[in-house]
């Protein structure tokens, strides 16, 4: 078989000082319906909207979260475009079934998704109209035989699959149909435990919202939950989400925790999420490893309060990515599930290589969240964010706040990025408050403080350039690339032990190129 081509607004409270109580989102988890008191933000009396319940009694199922192979130790993927399309050959899968005008299959639901098995390639052809179909799949596939579903698009429109008055194969017997569009694991027919090597490529996933309705299984007409997810993932490991656009959803991409080894790359996710609620995300995940790279994550719908990029996973990766607006750009806190905060990986987070854009007016001023926000401390990931060769520029008005750790029991090793805010001098400060931040060959803007708070943890000044222009070839026009004489050229320094060194970074937008730096390493997400 061909190998993956990668490895792998009810607004904020929070005042312009960055040190608000306005923890939006904190509560939302994805397990049982939360009923807890948020440490962090007070006491959240509603329920969690991200859990519903499981008709089959597996009431925990549907929190199943991402997971990837790759913990942050190496797997890159190989030369080449890390975002051309899979090159798929029919004459290696046992069942092909291509669906549309044309083809043998009018549409999704005339394929047999109850009786699907390894080496499948399910092809869905471009069409003028949204194709209105939803399934499950709940097979399992092995890395040489995998189950993929793939469009064809058609002068690089990809096949649109609409929520929006779907309808679901009569053959199929699953629950929690309301959850998503396209369902991975949790099924009477096709029955089993979990679905594995399933790759998702290639396809326009929007509307699976409560806005909308559809027509289940057994031909009656259901209405989307608001937790609904254009891509949701139940109960399942090996999967990859590779070139699709998700858009107009209650979360764009949702796993639960009995996911493992989930690769989410190349896609472009945005306008996910439900007006007025912290709740829905652009994507909520929490998952046994998880690698997130080369995707675009632009805004969540307008007036939509949600995060963009949220993650409850042991083993979390986010590198390469274009992370923009949102409640947070990346709120990376604390799994409810045992299994997972028992896991080595569940207190080491990477990220690095990602830029990451706050535009005036988004919500927190705080651009990264780590550690947890449910009020269990013990569950806290208390274990280090290594956050390096990371571009994060801030456009807003007042102050911006670069991370928020949870407790005192978080660190944060962070290297040679670039923090560029607008505003001028002391509207940046590096923590919230609370943990350890060690920080050394970042280029930070004049004027920056440890805390528009109260320092309760430590912010270590080991050696940061500072400055009030970072160099970028044009800010205006989001080319962030260090131009000529910019003193982020040459301007890192080697990273520590436990942090992996960038070898690629994003091109704008779903792309990505090998990463060269000469002589030192270049200080943000790309070399000069």
């Amino acid at each position: 078989m061909v190998s993956l081509a990668c490895s792998v607004l009810v607004l904020s409270a929070c005042g312009d000082d960055g040190s608000g109580s306005d923890e939006i989102g904190e509560s939302d988890t994805q397990g049982e319906a939360g009923t807890g008191t948020d440490s962090e933000s007070g006491t959240d009396t509603g329920t969690d909207s991200e859990t519903g319940t499981d008709s089959e009694s597996d009431t925990e199922s549907e929190t199943d979260t991402e997971s990837e192979t790759d913990t942050g130790t190496g797997g890159d993927p190989p030369e080449g475009d890390p975002c051309a399309p899979t090159e798929w050959d029919e004459a290696d899968f046992v069942d092909v079934y291509d669906v549309g005008p044309g083809q043998p299959y009018e549409d999704p639901s005339a394929v047999p998704w109850e009786s699907v098995g390894p080496g499948t390639l399910v092809r869905i052809h471009w069409r003028d109209e949204p194709y209105r179909d939803k399934w499950v799949i709940n097979s399992v596939g092995t890395e040489d035989a995998p189950i993929v579903v793939t469009g064809v698009p058609e002068g690089g429109q990809l096949p649109v699959i609409s929520g929006d008055g779907a309808k679901t194969r009569a053959e199929l017997d699953y629950w929690n149909e309301q959850r998503g569009l396209i369902k991975i694991g949790g099924a009477s027919a096709p029955s089993g435990d979990a679905a594995a090597w399933i790759h998702i490529e290639n396809l326009d996933l929007r509307e699976a919202h409560e806005d909308h309705g559809f027509t289940d299984a057994n031909g009656s007409p259901q209405t989307y939950a608001g937790n609904a997810a254009a891509l949701y993932v139940e109960w399942g490991s090996e999967l990859t989400f590779r070139g699709n656009e998700v858009s107009w959803s209650g979360n764009g991409i949702f796993t639960g925790s009995q996911s493992a080894d989930v690769h989410v790359e190349c896609n472009y996710v945005h306008d996910n999420g439900t007006s007025g609620s912290i709740y829905e995300h652009n994507s909520y995940t929490e998952s046994a490893r998880i690698t997130f790279e080369f995707n675009h994550y632009g805004p969540p719908c307008p007036s939509c309060p949600g995060n963009n990029l949220k993650d409850r996973s042991a083993g979390t990766v986010v590198r390469y990515n274009w992370i923009e607006a949102g409640n947070r750009q990346l709120d990376l806190v604390e799994s409810d599930h045992q299994e997972l905060v028992d896991m080595p990986e569940y207190a080491t987070t990477q990220v690095y290589g990602n830029v990451l854009v706050e535009p005036d007016g988004a919500g927190n001023s705080q651009i990264i969240h780590y550690g947890g926000d449910l009020g269990d401390e013990s569950y806290y990931r208390k274990g280090t964010l290594y956050l390096h060769h990371n571009t994060i520029v801030s456009t807003r008005q007042g102050n911006t706040t670069w991370m928020r750790l949870s407790s005192n029991g978080e660190s944060c090793e962070a290297r040679n990025n670039v923090v560029y805010t607008t505003a001028g001098p002391g509207a940046l400060a590096i923590s919230d408050g609370s943990g350890a931040v060690e920080m050394a060959s970042n280029y930070l803007m004049e004027g920056w403080v440890p805390t528009h708070g109260q320092l309760e943890g430590s912010v270590d000044d080991m050696g940061n350039t500072l400055g009030s222009d970072p160099g970028f070839e044009d800010v205006d026009g989001q080319l962030f690339t260090p131009d000529e004489g910019s003193p982020l050229v040459d301007g890192g320094e080697a990273l520590p032990g436990g942090a992996v060194a960038p070898t690629w970074e994003y091109v704008p937008h779903q792309a990505g190129t090998p990463r060269e730096d000469e002589g030192a390493p270049d200080v943000g997400a790309f070399s000069g």
